[in-house]
């Protein structure tokens, strides 16, 4: 038996650690403190500890969402155009409740952006004109609030506007695409840190006048689940909705191109989230919505809501991994590797 499992001996071993179900501790049984300082339940070999589930779990067969297609997925809408020569962009997205297996054996009951966590990444160019039509398909009243600039009654929020839609209704959110940068948008409907914590996010990208470099473009989205359902912590961590899945899935990039990282930071009941990259360094640009970065390191730092622009080259080939700067939650879920390839 284990307690936290140290990154180094993990890494060491060339496997990750992965709470699964199929052991005698059921790891989405745990409260947040056991799954602190509590044992964890493991079978080993020559290789060292491994703890059951993770690789052999498929989330594309499992939920009908891929983490690996959501990663460079980003949906442009639908287009037209408008009398003032202007694009117009559209998109239908729903509220949707369901299970979601988060790891092998391990199912969630999350409130969705249309049965998916996280929601679509939709994106535009600065000035689009953009109009979502939001279906509510949940047992629950829900809204989409939008990070950005927009009149208050395409806020989102319960009294002002279309305030709180109800079980079966619909309504429109319309509004100007700006600033250019990385956006956010969630539910913002009482209890907030519920309708966050069950999954009801996704992602904003307004891109500036002129573009931005060409790169190999991606979006990260952290967050955690709550298995318990206690509001007290989180029993996993992730990037893209599945703990661990970019440890065993490593995000494939070609050396010496410019890599693009979009990160946003939907973590509910922990304060603070961070994101640390091994042997290299990037560039910093807070939201996004200046084209100079702030900074070249290698470590950030995120509180919910807060999102980075990050770019990174890789000059030798080799597995790197990437993962929260907080030793417990890298532990439960929160880490990965960039696999470079020439």
């Amino acid at each position: 038996m284990l307690g936290r499992l140290g990154l180094t001996a993990v890494a060491g071993a060339g496997v990750a650690a992965f709470p699964g179900t199929n052991g005698p501790a059921a790891a989405g049984a745990m409260s947040h403190e056991e799954m602190g300082h509590g044992e964890v339940h493991a079978h080993g070999g020559a290789d060292g500890p491994v703890l059951r589930g993770g690789e052999a779990f498929d989330p594309a067969k499992a939920n009908g969402f891929d983490p690996d297609t959501f990663l460079r997925d980003f949906d442009w809408g639908r287009t037209s155009r408008l009398p003032d020569g202007r694009t117009l962009r559209e998109w239908e997205i729903n509220a949707v409740d369901r299970e979601i297996e988060i790891a092998d054996g391990v199912t969630f009951s999350a409130w969705t952006y249309d049965g998916q966590v996280p929601g679509r990444t939709l994106r535009c160019n600065a000035g689009d004109r953009l109009r979502i039509h939001f279906g509510n398909g949940s047992a629950h009243p829900h809204t989409m609030h939008f990070h950005g600039i927009h009149t208050a009654e395409m806020d989102g929020v319960p009294g002002i506007g279309a305030g709180l839609i109800e079980p079966g209704e619909r309504t429109v959110y319309e509004f100007d695409a700006e600033p250019f940068g990385l956006h956010i948008f969630h539910c913002h409907a009482a209890p907030l840190a519920e309708h966050i914590a069950r999954g009801m996010y996704g992602t904003l990208i307004i891109d500036p006048p002129g573009g931005r470099p060409k790169a190999d473009e991606m979006v990260m989205v952290q967050g955690g689940w709550n298995t318990t359902l206690d509001g007290q912590g989180n029993q996993f961590y992730f990037v893209n909705g599945i703990p661990f899945h970019y440890m065993y899935h490593p995000v494939r990039v070609r050396k010496d191109d410019l890599i693009r990282v979009y990160l946003t930071n939907l973590l509910e009941y922990d304060p603070v989230n961070s994101f640390h990259l091994h042997a290299n360094f990037f560039r910093f640009f807070p939201t996004g919505t200046s084209l100079d970065p702030v900074e070249f390191t290698d470590t950030i730092s995120q509180v919910q809501g807060q999102r980075a622009v990050l770019e990174m080259k890789f000059p030798f080939p080799g597995k790197y991994m990437f993962h929260a700067h907080k030793s417990e939650f890298a532990e439960l879920g929160w880490m990965g590797f960039f696999e470079v390839v020439e």
